[in-house]
């Protein structure tokens, strides 16, 4: 059974920066991705970037692109995202989400259907 627990979130000023965290725990598969999501009240979630283990490949969506930088450490099973340049419309709960497969990954999707295992969120909030 996987286990995902984030950290990191917080109270931060537009332009400012954040690192989350995300340690996975039972993620005993041949190749698996770990991916953070977020979803604001009333809104649906949204993928926000994924990273194989494997091959390392990453992909970021467009609207964080150039200020957030994804992450893994393999030996410690914790992805990293690193938040710059924050936007009001950043804040969100993120949360990390994992999947595992039996054979190697060349893509990690930003699709959360894929994804079988999450954390309960970290709350980002951005101040103007």
């Amino acid at each position: 059974q996987v286990q995902v627990v984030e950290s990191g979130g917080g109270l931060v000023q537009a332009g400012g920066s954040l690192r989350l965290s995300c340690t996975a725990s039972g993620l005993t598969f041949d190749d698996d991705v770990m991916g953070w999501f977020r979803q604001a009240p009333g809104k649906e979630r949204e993928a926000v970037s994924c990273m194989s283990r494997r091959v390392g490949k990453v992909d970021y969506a467009d609207a964080v692109k150039g200020r957030f930088t994804i992450s893994r450490d393999i030996a410690k099973n914790t992805s990293y995202l690193e938040l710059n340049s924050l936007k009001a419309e950043d804040a969100d709960v993120y949360y990390c989400e994992a999947f595992g497969t039996a054979w190697k990954l060349v893509d990690c999707p930003l699709t959360g259907a894929r994804y079988n295992s999450w954390g309960k969120g970290t709350k980002v909030t951005v101040s103007s």
